[in-house]
């Protein structure tokens, strides 16, 4: 039985047994346009990629920290950023005289190293498109966020970066995701085609994401992320347009080590001058900011061991979302990180607010703002910038989790009784100008039901379709969510 006739009849199936569902009427199509047989993104220069690999990880491994990682005597605190008082900057790294000098060391040869002769990155000149990692129970959630990226109208191609062979999904790879216009892409693949290739995983993923990309400016965005308004508009604006690097801000004040500014050669700034990052959005010029990625990439690189540590001594989401920053500022490289705070969105419980999203917002009209001399957390009364992103972090809107027993439930009261996940703030939702949360939901019916039984991590489970179903029919009524 050949490949082709094995995915007819399966697709065959999953639709006799749609048909045959009782109850409400699950979308045999798309709600949204989407890219049907549209072109797969330029296939990568493999030998290209693997040259460039071979002589950075040569880079890497010749200016590695050689010294005791740096010793956390306690996390940081999870301190909110305060734009008026500059409280004390959290000193709570040990390290020894000689394990400083040896890391500034070779820190700053690193840097000269990239300044003088950088490797040659591969990509495609003026070219476009968005850059994401999955894998595993993050797929699911990755096609949800790619169909809701795509009822913005964007044609943007997106490459999805998978870490080894074990998490390529044929069907998912090789069907789904080309009909959204993405493409999967394993990294190893290029990684290990070097010899003694170290592993790269979790947080590390993100920069190596975004250097074996094919194109020239990214939009990464976290699989859990995705825009409601067309991110084309990003691109061609400023403060892109000048800076070639755009950041969006965490909730926290910074909370980088003071070793870290002795071991990059800079100025401890103070704690007042921007918030620290939120990475799960990532805006970057791989043309202009070559030796920002690759010094970005050298700090998740030795991330675990020793950056990590340095750039959030363990204060909340510590990886590789300081690196970004950091790194530009190391070699002199433009950014801007929008100033409007990022927002909580949730739902309200007897505990106050159930948060199970968080909103960044437009940076060309934080930009304005900012340009105007308007900074809202400077205590400026202008309006606030639209919400441009929601990064539905915590807990996964996986539909074969979503309705599980756990520290947030975004689908529940107190009660246990079913509820809108996200109704407050009111006027941020207000914002919106549209029913995002409802799309969000025929979004994860659809895929909790069209390709119930096509995901890796959903195996043996058959009553995925059926507990998006029911909290729909809870929630919306009858409503198709086809016409949503």
């Amino acid at each position: 039985m050949t490949r082709r006739f094995r995915i007819v009849i399966a697709l065959s199936l999953a639709a006799l047994s749609i048909w045959y569902l009782t109850g409400l009427n699950t979308p045999r199509h798309h709600p949204i346009p989407i890219v049907n047989n549209s072109p797969r993104v330029d296939p990568h220069n493999v030998t290209e990629h693997i040259d460039f690999w071979r002589q950075f990880q040569s880079l890497l491994m010749e200016y590695e920290p050689k010294c005791k990682p740096p010793k956390r005597t306690t996390n940081a605190p999870t301190t909110g950023f305060n734009a008026f008082e500059a409280g004390p900057r959290p000193d709570l790294i040990k390290m020894k005289t000689r394990d400083l000098a040896r890391m500034k060391k070779a820190h700053g040869e690193f840097v000269d190293a990239i300044q003088l002769n950088p490797p040659a990155l591969s990509y495609t000149p003026g070219t476009r498109g968005l850059v994401t990692t999955a894998g595993g129970s993050y797929l699911p959630v990755l096609v949800i966020s790619l169909r809701m990226l795509r009822r913005t109208g964007s044609q943007l191609p997106m490459e999805v970066f998978l870490a080894t062979p074990d998490e390529y999904e044929e069907f998912i790879c090789d069907q789904v995701l080309p009909s959204l216009n993405a493409k999967c892409v394993v990294l190893s693949e290029i990684t290990n085609a070097v010899r003694r290739a170290r592993k790269i995983e979790k947080y590390q993923l993100k920069p190596f994401a975004m250097l074996f990309s094919s194109f020239e400016e990214i939009l990464f965005l976290d699989a859990d992320a995705f825009p409601i308004a067309k991110p084309e508009s990003l691109f061609e604006q400023e403060p892109f347009q000048s800076t070639k690097l755009l950041t969006w801000p965490d909730f926290w004040a910074s909370s980088a080590s003071p070793y870290y500014y002795q071991i990059a050669s800079q100025k401890i700034p103070p704690m007042t001058s921007r918030q620290s990052t939120e990475s799960g959005e990532v805006l970057i010029s791989k043309k202009t900011h070559l030796k920002t990625l690759l010094l970005c990439t050298y700090y998740n690189f030795w991330g675990p061991t020793h950056y990590y540590r340095l750039l959030s001594q363990g204060a909340a989401g510590e990886g590789d979302k300081e690196t970004f920053i950091s790194a530009a500022t190391a070699v002199g490289e433009s950014f801007y990180q929008v100033s409007e705070s990022i927002c909580a969105m949730g739902h309200r419980t007897e505990g106050g607010l159930a948060g199970s999203a968080m909103l960044q917002f437009d940076p060309v009209e934080d930009y304005r703002l900012v340009q105007a001399g308007k900074i809202r957390v400077k205590g400026a009364s202008a309006p606030a910038p639209r919400p441009f992103f929601i990064h539905a972090n915590f807990p996964k809107f996986n539909p074969a989790t979503v309705f599980s027993k756990q520290a947030v439930n975004p689908a529940f009261n107190d009660n246990g009784t079913y509820t809108r996940a996200w109704m407050i703030p009111e006027d941020k939702i207000e914002a919106f100008g549209f029913d995002v949360e409802k799309q969000f939901w025929a979004d994860i019916l659809w895929t909790g039901c069209e390709l119930e039984n096509n995901f890796r991590a959903w195996e043996n489970r058959t009553d995925i379709c059926a507990g998006v179903k029911k909290y729909w029919t809870a929630q919306f009524g009858s409503e198709d969510p086809a016409t949503v």
